[in-house]
């Protein structure tokens, strides 16, 4: 699971792929419903890659909090972010035991589940090892083509 590109637009409902850099901003697509719109440099925009939750010996990247969820759930759905504080507390400690429980909120936990269902419901969540096949896969085919290219043979004009 690739969250490079994967940002969350503080005002804005839901999860953006960054497609352009422009001047004054760049191009993002909504995850939801395909909409590109342009975001200003002066939003508030985080890269889903550069979170991390409070863990009570220091930070756990979001994307190893994803990979968990993913396991637990067989790359399925995860509970809904809609269920009760206590049901996602209970989760959350299933998929990160030792989250600290003062400084992560149960709005945090909602976010992240939300944010898992969305790439989930986008087939965005992959195993990295079947991913890491696939490139291997895909490796030796081109390799091929490129051999198989026929090379040019020089005219000489006398």
């Amino acid at each position: 699971m690739n969250l490079e590109k994967i940002l969350a637009i503080s005002g804005k409902p839901g999860l953006y792929i960054l497609k352009v850099q422009t001047r004054s901003g760049f191009v993002a697509e909504s995850l939801a419903d395909g909409k590109k719109i342009t975001v200003n440099l002066k939003s508030n925009v985080s890269l889903l890659s550069e979170i991390s939750v409070y863990t009570y010996e220091g930070e756990q990247p979001l994307a190893e909090i994803m990979k968990r969820i993913a396991a637990k759930e067989s790359n399925g759905p995860a509970i809904s972010h809609k269920s009760d504080n206590a049901t996602l507390a209970a989760y959350f400690k299933e998929i990160l035991a030792d989250y600290d429980e003062e400084r992560v909120y149960p709005s945090d936990i909602k976010k992240i589940l939300n944010w898992y269902n969305m790439i989930q419901a986008k087939g965005l969540v992959v195993d990295e090892v079947a991913a890491e096949e696939n490139v291997a896969a895909e490796t030796p085919a081109e390799a091929e083509v490129v051999a198989e290219k026929p090379k040019k043979e020089k005219k000489i004009v006398e």
